[in-house]
């Protein structure tokens, strides 16, 4: 599953329009124009064109810090200044433990929200798989969340969120 992929299912499990990613992507610090956001969502037939070219990582992290700011509002620091989002993805291996994250953030869902999303999706993970896939990168109980684990969770969001 690529960067686009993720990009499209999760604005179908949330029903997000255009108007609204464009809204997302901007407090995400992003400015992006309608034609790269069709562009970005448009599945191409043509396999040799690389998908991932068009959105990166940076793009991705940009969209998902911006839906929790879209969802919960911006975060201040004490001095009431807004606090910068934080980019985590430095490889195509933390993609799926930082979406996992960061859609926990956004749609304030606790640990049993998330193993009920993925149980609707006929997936069974225990409360300690996914501790161990939302843990730090570099913790001894890390684990890297698999292709499998991430679309199945969006799969299961879908079928919460669109029924």
């Amino acid at each position: 599953m690529n960067n686009n992929d993720i990009l499209i299912r999760l604005r179908y499990a949330l029903d997000l329009k255009d108007q609204t990613m464009l809204e997302i992507f901007a407090l995400g610090d992003l400015t992006m124009t309608e034609k790269e956001l069709r562009e970005l969502l448009t599945k191409q037939e043509d396999e040799e064109l690389p998908r991932d070219a068009v959105c990166d990582y940076r793009t991705l992290e940009s969209f998902l810090n911006g839906l929790i700011i879209y969802k919960r509002g911006r975060q201040t620091t004490k001095d009431g200044q807004p606090m910068k989002p934080t980019f985590l993805i430095t490889s195509q291996n933390q993609v799926n433990n930082v979406l996992l994250k960061k859609v926990k953030i956004a749609l304030k869902l606790t640990s049993d929200d998330m193993i009920d999303a993925l149980r609707l999706a006929n997936v069974y993970a225990s409360d300690s798989e996914l501790s161990a896939i939302l843990r730090k990168e570099g913790h001894r109980n890390y684990k890297e969340c698999g292709d499998r684990y991430a679309r199945n969770f969006l799969k299961g969001l879908t079928i919460q969120y669109r029924t």
